[in-house]
């Protein structure tokens, strides 16, 4: 006959279930560190659709005229969506360094799809309601292929492999900050349109671009970091603020425009380089 503690039974059963739980427990539900800094990249990226909203769309919609609160919410939106690349460049080296879930990839796709597709697509859509020279549902287009281009650039990188160290098209963060900063240049609207649909192009071309690893993603941070600066500047509407911040957008974009130039050159001269080598084996 066993006996059975009545004093000890109730504290020891709930201990031995709650080990048999966590047993249990499959990996793909355990959030790692490099998970954590992935919803932090999901989180501010639908704080940048409400601020847009808030500050931006519903004042135009109820006709105030004030441009201070409107320029203070855009920066906001922006510095979030630059928190955002902050994020998801920090889950990358925490997910080399530390161990990752089953789920991470997954979750890193989502959360990009909200903070460096929905997020600036929506940017482009507000630009088109409330600009003077905007026409809105031309930009509603240019916000979905935006959007669409994040989409299918996602898609392909989860199924698509390509060499170590580079990515194939336009990395997202980039592109958004890229669309992002072509709307704060306040150009024409067919030069905005124009230049938007251009980046959406580059996020679903075979351009190869370099990952952030080592030095590159040391620039990268010191840039993000200057960017919210240059932002802040303008949404305080501090002297030169203005000036500063379409100098900061302008090198945005023609950063945009001048890496795929480079990378195809790089192509161009590997071809002949192979081409001379393949020659040059081939005489007797």
């Amino acid at each position: 006959m066993t006996v059975v503690d009545p004093e000890t039974q109730a504290g020891w059963v709930p201990e031995a279930l709650e080990d048999e739980a966590d047993e249990e427990m499959p990996l793909s539900l355990r959030l790692s560190i490099a998970d954590t800094l992935t919803l932090g990249n999901a989180t501010c990226g639908f704080m940048a659709v409400y601020f847009t909203t808030t500050g931006i769309l519903t004042p135009y919609l109820q006709g105030s005229t004030e441009s201070g609160m409107a320029r203070h919410s855009a920066a906001t939106a922006v510095i979030l969506m630059l928190c955002a690349a902050v994020f998801d460049l920090f889950d990358g080296l925490v997910a080399r360094k530390l161990r990752s879930s089953p789920m991470g990839a997954e979750l890193d796709n989502l959360s990009d799809l909200i903070s460096f597709g929905l997020a600036p697509a929506y940017f482009v859509l507000v630009y088109g309601m409330v600009a003077d020279d905007a026409h809105q549902r031309v930009a509603a287009v240019g916000a979905i292929v935006v959007l669409l281009a994040v989409v299918l650039r996602l898609a392909r990188f989860s199924c698509v492999t390509v060499k170590d160290g580079t990515f194939q098209g336009m990395p997202s963060p980039f592109g958004a900050l890229t669309v992002v900063s072509i709307v704060l240049l306040e150009l024409p609207f067919v030069a905005t349109l124009l230049a938007i649909l251009g980046t959406a192009w580059l996020m679903v071309s075979r351009v190869e671009y370099p990952k952030p690893r080592g030095p590159l993603a040391v620039a990268m941070l010191a840039w993000i970091v200057a960017a919210m600066g240059l932002l802040a500047a303008w949404a305080f509407d501090a002297p030169g603020g203005q000036l500063l911040l379409q100098t900061g957008c302008a090198l945005q974009a023609v950063l945009g425009a001048v890496i795929p130039l480079f990378a195809t050159a790089r192509r161009v001269n590997n071809f002949r380089g192979n081409r001379r080598e393949a020659r040059a084996a081939q005489l007797p």
